[in-house]
């Protein structure tokens, strides 16, 4: 395996220079939007952590997460290794909304540890991590190493129930996966954990919670981070924020107001603004009239379709949208999962918060030390910012991101991520001896 670490660190190397190149850069940032609309900005900041991960695993970085540990036996010769050993023939499913970073970032982290990995991306992006297959085999990776598939969901489903159904090569991919990654829809996670046996994976949908904290601070700035988390790409982040909780003293402000102002000023013709690739118009817009008839709620904002534009009604295409709904009515049981589809009494804020099922991202904004303990303490997501600038979305390369609360979550981006879900553990005792040249066979016990 030595020369496979050197080799995938001499990969990284290349191709995360060739990621540098402004005309390297620009062309995947193009092609993102082609396919998974939203602002340039917006697709250029996954081609940028996808090239900064792979700064972070040139060299001999690959080498350092295989890291094995050492612990002395009970007798010379005797000692216990722990290994991070890969599964073998693995399966990588990624959706549409991050076409180039989740895949890149799950492919390598998945070959780093020595995996045999086949991929499917969502194919209405598919093009994207094509193409970024045939700048990896530029770079080095050799073309046995990965098997790429093109198909719909159902498809790939039913591939991966034959191929650990009769343990037989199908379409020359390497047979009975081991173990599967899927990134995606709760409901989708759920019907794979039971086709595959629990040999999975999951990093599923979130629906991710914000706290404005009882300290006002920085009212512009936390105005804009929310409507970067609530509404770039329009709201198609799997860390997109969904539910904003504000402490009363922030209704004092015009936080509100410069919300909506800034949720306004995004529009079609850069992106800021742009089609829901998953979910129809009229049910959107079915989901905030149900809201609107829970008693106390109202539209802050939104609510309508969007105008002068020629998207297919397949997709989704209304106005960037905020509903408030009073905190008693979310806490009742026929309100509470409608609510929850897509602060007056922190206790009653907590007890919402563990309701929920998708434990992905989370916000405290305050710079009250006793506060954000009492949240974090009380809470279970995987990747909770916390403070003054603390956000829902815009996760890089240098931390973990993923769920947590649940045996299957899966992580992305870290050394630690990469050891998690590539790599299992597995220990060798060595005990090679010497046996005392005057050892006799002991009674039986």
């Amino acid at each position: 395996m030595g020369p496979r670490y050197l080799m995938y660190g001499d990969i990284s190397t290349k191709a995360a220079h060739m990621l540098s190149l402004p005309k390297v850069s620009d062309f995947f940032t193009r092609l993102i939007q082609r396919v998974s609309p939203k602002s340039y900005q917006q697709a250029f900041g996954e081609v940028y952590v996808t090239q900064k991960f792979l700064e972070n695993f040139c060299g001999d970085q690959v080498r350092f997460l295989a890291r094995s540990f050492a612990v002395p036996g009970n007798h010379l010769g005797q000692q216990s290794h722990g290994f991070r050993w890969p599964y073998g023939p693995v399966a990588i499913i990624t959706p549409f909304n991050f076409p180039l970073e989740i895949p890149v970032l799950q492919l390598m982290g998945a070959l780093y540890m020595g995996n045999k990995p086949v991929l499917k991306v969502d194919s209405k992006v598919s093009i994207v991590m094509e193409q970024m297959l045939r700048l990896l085999h530029t770079c080095g990776l050799p073309v046995e190493d990965v098997d790429f598939i093109n198909s719909d969901g159902k498809t790939m489903n039913k591939l991966l129930l034959e191929m650990i159904l009769d343990h037989e090569v199908v379409l020359n991919l390497q047979a009975n996966p081991r173990m599967t990654l899927f990134t995606g829809s709760s409901r989708v996670a759920e019907k794979l954990a039971l086709d595959l046996r629990g040999r999975v994976k999951l990093e599923d949908a979130g629906f991710d919670w914000k706290i404005l904290g009882p300290d006002v601070h920085q009212e512009d700035y936390t105005a804009w981070v929310c409507d970067q988390d609530a509404y770039a790409c329009s709201g198609q982040k799997c860390s997109a924020q969904s539910l904003l909780f504000m402490h009363e003293n922030w209704s004092k402000t015009s936080l509100l107001s410069k919300l909506k102002d800034l949720a306004e000023r995004r529009k079609l013709t850069d992106l800021t603004i742009g089609p829901v690739l998953t979910v129809t118009t009229d049910s959107m817009l079915e989901h905030v009239n149900k809201l609107l008839e829970i008693p106390g709620s109202k539209l802050l904002f939104g609510g309508r379709p969007l105008e002068d534009h020629s998207i297919p009604s397949i997709y989704g295409a209304i106005k960037p949208t905020a509903v408030y709904v009073p905190l008693e009515e979310i806490m009742k049981d026929n309100n509470f999962e409608l609510v929850t589809r897509n602060i007056r009494t922190l206790s009653v804020v907590l007890d919402a918060l563990e309701r929920m099922h998708n434990h992905l991202t989370a916000a405290v904004v305050s710079n009250d030390p006793l506060f954000v303990q009492e949240v974090i303490g009380k809470t279970v997501n995987g990747t909770t910012y916390a403070g003054l600038r603390a956000r829902t979305t815009g996760a890089p390369q240098n931390h973990w991101f993923g769920p947590a609360g649940d045996p299957r979550g899966a992580g992305i981006g870290t050394p630690e991520a990469i050891k998690l879900v590539w790599s299992c553990h597995r220990e060798v005792i060595y005990d090679f001896g010497p046996v005392s040249k005057n050892w006799e066979i002991p009674p039986s016990t």
